[in-house]
């Protein structure tokens, strides 16, 4: 590359010395940073398969090396593999969550940053998009394999994010001139939980700290909050350009067909669950405009962009994806993968090599019509359900799985759960084992919910068993509607 992973790697290069020389970590926004990986990220867009993989194969090697001179968690998983240069990606070990989070302080590149003061940034709302001791970005995700995960990234990870974001995800097709919009004529809106260090809300508030001037086109609105107040709060922005998880555009869908939500879409931007075409042209029809959907991830914010037939192609000059089978065992392409595991070819501070990502992943077999020679893949994001519970005078209130999810995390402390709707006034929780003394605390988070958005006479019970998972794929859908259609509840 040009651009930023040789900065990098001349900032990070392997020491041959027996003590690692101190990493001087990236700055947390440069422009000419920003601009060397815009270059790569442009050229990177157009080159075929081979060179494709032959820019990733380098950096792979460089991350390796870096990884095992400066990552105490790398230096002790990668102790008897030869070096880097005679491996391939599959003779690395799998790195899992439970691992990563066990001792978070030793997969870090970062000296002297300690997990107390990782916890006590993360535990500050005030602090989301601004920078941890003045250089790094901190992201965390849900614990829907239960364990919920902390992700640091340093300067020159964000400019690739930021880069792949623009340049590719904005609309950037296969010819000589990037389509689409851009933000001069823009208002954007991203309804989603943001009252943690997500990787989305933490996005969109560092780019309002990094650009003031941007701050009144570029919005989060949360969605836990009452449907007719979110909805209140839409019609007043007036976003042309909206994000939102499926769950959440189909129900501001609802609320656009019935003449209560008004807006004037150019773009409907979805991600982070299943989005099934039946959905996607439901919503294209309710808002009249095109439907394009992310894939992205708090381990990698841009790990996919949409081409103009709507195939997700991987930015694979700067990550990795390897889809396997239950045994770990590569699957072909065209058949869905047990997990992913993912390998981020940019960020050093906390390098992430064959990381179990948990998601299910079908690599398209062909070449994509567009003309692109990245890979084409199809995502099995989350399958949670959209609840209904009984709201006054009986009529049905709609909520979301984003929200419960995040109630239970934030407030009460939970990630290892199962919520069932067993009827239409009438909940059930299971928890797992380490959770259980956490019953009481995460009955009454959910009761406090259900209370902020007027819904009375809601039952909240704790079930003895734990969290089932789908027999088959061994998933754990974690908020299920197993309300029969002629329940009365």
């Amino acid at each position: 590359m040009a651009g930023t992973a040789s900065a990098a790697s001349h900032r990070h290069r392997e020491s041959a010395a027996a003590e690692p020389a101190p990493v001087t970590p990236p700055a947390f926004f440069d422009a000419a940073q920003w601009g060397r990986a815009a270059g790569d990220v442009w050229s990177g867009t157009w080159l075929d398969r081979d060179a494709l993989e032959q820019r990733a194969h380098q950096r792979l090697c460089a991350l390796l090396r870096f990884a095992r001179a400066h990552v105490p968690l790398y230096q002790r998983l990668h102790r008897d593999l030869p070096p880097a240069s005679q491996l391939s990606l599959a003779d690395l070990p799998v790195l899992h969550k439970s691992r990563l989070m066990a001792d978070l302080p030793a997969s870090l590149a970062a000296v002297g940053l300690r997990r107390p003061a990782v916890d006590a940034f993360i535990a500050d709302p005030a602090r989301i998009g601004a920078p941890l001791a003045d250089h790094y970005a901190v992201w965390t995700s849900s614990g829907s394999t239960g364990v919920p995960g902390i992700f640091v990234h340093d300067g020159d990870a964000l400019a690739v994010y930021d880069a792949l974001e623009l340049l590719r995800f904005r609309g950037l097709s296969v010819g000589p001139l990037p389509a689409g919009p851009f933000l001069a004529s823009e208002r954007y809106a991203m309804v989603a939980a943001i009252e943690g260090h997500f990787a989305g809300v933490a996005t969109v508030e560092r780019l309002r700290r990094a650009f003031p001037l941007l701050a009144p086109w570029v919005r989060a609105f949360s969605v836990l909050q009452p449907l007719p107040k979110l909805v209140e709060q839409l019609n007043r922005y007036r976003p042309t350009l909206l994000a939102a998880y499926p769950t959440v555009a189909e129900l501001l869908a609802d609320e656009q067909r019935a003449g209560r939500l008004r807006l004037s879409l150019e773009e409907l931007w979805c991600g982070g669950e299943s989005l099934a075409g039946a959905t996607r042209r439901q919503l294209a029809q309710a808002f009249g405009c095109r439907v394009r959907e992310a894939y992205g991830a708090s381990e990698f914010l841009s790990i996919a962009w949409p081409c103009r037939h709507d195939r997700l192609h991987v930015n694979c000059d700067w990550v990795l994806l390897e889809g396997v089978d239950a045994r770990g065992r590569p699957v072909p392409a065209g058949v869905p993968s047990h997990t992913t595991l993912l390998t981020n070819l940019a960020n050093r501070t906390q390098p992430l090599i064959r990381y179990d990502l948990g998601d299910s992943v079908t690599v398209l077999p062909g070449p994509c019509p567009c003309g692109s020679h990245m890979p084409a893949i199809e995502v099995q994001g989350r399958s949670d359900d959209v609840l209904s519970l009984a709201g006054r005078g009986g009529a049905p209130v709609k909520l979301l799985p984003l929200a419960l999810a995040t109630v239970l995390e934030d407030d009460a402390l939970v990630s290892d759960f199962q919520l069932l709707q067993s009827g239409q006034r009438h909940l059930v929780l299971r928890l797992g084992r380490a959770e259980r003394t956490r019953a009481a605390a995460a009955c009454s988070a959910l009761r406090a919910y259900l209370k902020r958005l007027e819904l009375a006479g809601i039952r909240v019970d704790l079930d003895s068993a734990p969290p089932q998972r789908e027999p088959r794929s061994g998933k754990l859908r974690r908020v299920v509607n197993a309300v029969r259609p002629d329940a009365a509840g």
